[in-house]
């Protein structure tokens, strides 16, 4: 820069620095935040809802006076269903774009990729989707599911005398680690219940699979050998409405063969004829038809927001578990960063144990102290005609997380973690 341009320059500053800057324009008045949500691709389905979610409750924080007397400022990046993208967006997040805290990821291989690099840039995750356990990382807060706060509850219900008495389990998912490692786990419980290798059926798809009419007719003839059989579905992203329409043509009605998802909710479902699916199941912490204050509130602000910002299809938003989950992340991390004073990733984690929010579900949530994970309460809710779930089991209070499965061999040990 020639010195003509450079006094030029300086005195531009200068003039900008008098008038003053518009309100978040200048980064140290504001505190940024990652989204790392698919926007694109298979997951798109399940991710887009949370990225809005996340800057609906931006926006609430904001209006409420922000954080530490700063506003928050959204970064949103769209790693389009590409695991190693994921790993590349955190990466941007972090170094480039200097973010507090990250909020993201739903498939464990989309988390799995990025956890390197929050590890080596020490970065802090909020991952806000049920997963399979067996990992506790200190860069991590966990606010979805481990297996025994959603799949291990599922099956009991459906062993049980209420949920129909199954004898039989197909367990059928998305090819990767998630369902993998889930189906170990309820191989292992169904065992310890004395259900037999025979009585298992075990099968996966890949990610964006289409057509599922081999395999409905495959657990047709599994469910005819005589015993009462369920279906116990880890299908990830947009196969479920493909999965969903199948199920409804074949004609597999929840009286004859319960399907019980874990990865399906309130948002999956907005794609789909629900009348078929009468009386199927999904197992979750959270479900848009809990009536209490706090959950109305929730679905009002979320309408709302979805309006103002053109969201399309405004008219029918709907909330979900992983949805909650959001919300009750960014809350928490707000006291955590308020109780620590400060965005320092070291103090912000040491803040986040022990703390509470009293969550659109109804129940007070709480960061366990020393893993990382939410106690929560486990819902099991039957599709109705309407898309919606109505509630048919629930824990009274929120159960603790156990990342390291008691199911797994060599997992004996790690309970008190």
């Amino acid at each position: 820069m020639n010195r003509r341009n450079f006094v030029k320059a300086l005195t531009l500053s200068a003039s900008i620095a008098a008038i003053g800057l518009p309100a978040g324009a200048h980064a140290a008045d504001t505190i940024k935040v990652g989204i790392l949500h698919s926007l694109s691709g298979t997951m798109a389905i399940s991710e887009t809802a949370l990225k809005n979610v996340a800057l609906m409750t931006i926006e609430e924080i904001n209006a409420g006076g922000g954080v530490l007397g700063k506003k928050l400022e959204p970064v949103v990046v769209d790693p389009a269903s590409n695991w190693p993208l994921f790993a590349e967006r955190a990466r941007q997040l972090l170094a480039q774009d200097k973010v507090a805290a990250v909020f993201g990821c739903w498939t464990s291989v989309s988390r799995k990729s990025v956890l390197p690099v929050f590890k080596e840039l020490n970065g802090l995750l909020f991952y806000p989707v049920q997963y399979e356990g067996e990992e506790l990382e200190k860069n991590v807060f966990y606010t979805g599911a481990a297996p025994n706060q959603q799949a291990i509850p599922a099956v009991e219900y459906l062993m049980s005398e209420e949920g129909g008495g199954a004898k039989r389990f197909v367990l059928l998912g998305t090819d990767y680690v998630y369902p993998r490692t889930t189906n170990k786990i309820l191989r292992a419980f169904l065992k310890s219940k004395g259900v037999s290798d025979a009585d298992i059926l075990e099968d996966y798809t890949p990610f964006g699979h289409a057509d599922y009419q081999t395999i409905i007719a495959r657990i047709k003839q599994f469910a005819a050998e005589g015993k009462k059989t369920a279906v116990v579905s880890t299908i990830n992203g947009d196969s479920n409405v493909p999965f969903y329409k199948e199920l409804g043509n074949a004609g597999l009605k929840a009286t004859d063969v319960p399907v019980v998802a874990f990865s399906v909710g309130e948002e999956e479902l907005r794609g789909v004829d629900t009348k078929p699916l009468l009386g199927h199941l999904a197992a979750w912490n959270y479900f848009m038809s809990v009536d209490n204050p706090q959950n109305k509130a929730f679905i009002d602000k979320y309408r709302a927001w979805a309006k103002k910002n053109a969201v399309p299809n405004a008219d029918t938003v709907v909330t979900n578990d992983p949805m909650e989950a959001t919300y009750v992340g960014l809350h928490m991390w707000k006291q955590a960063v308020e109780k620590a004073g400060s965005t320092d990733v070291d103090k912000v984690i040491a803040a986040m144990g022990g703390q509470t929010f009293k969550a659109p579900s109804g129940f007070t949530l709480t960061m366990d102290a020393t893993n990382h994970h939410l106690h929560k309460p486990v819902l099991i809710g039957e599709v109705r005609a309407d898309g919606q779930f109505d509630v048919v089991w629930q824990t009274q209070q929120p159960i603790r997380a156990q990342p390291w499965s008691p199911f797994i061999e060599g997992n004996e040990g790690k309970q008190g973690l």
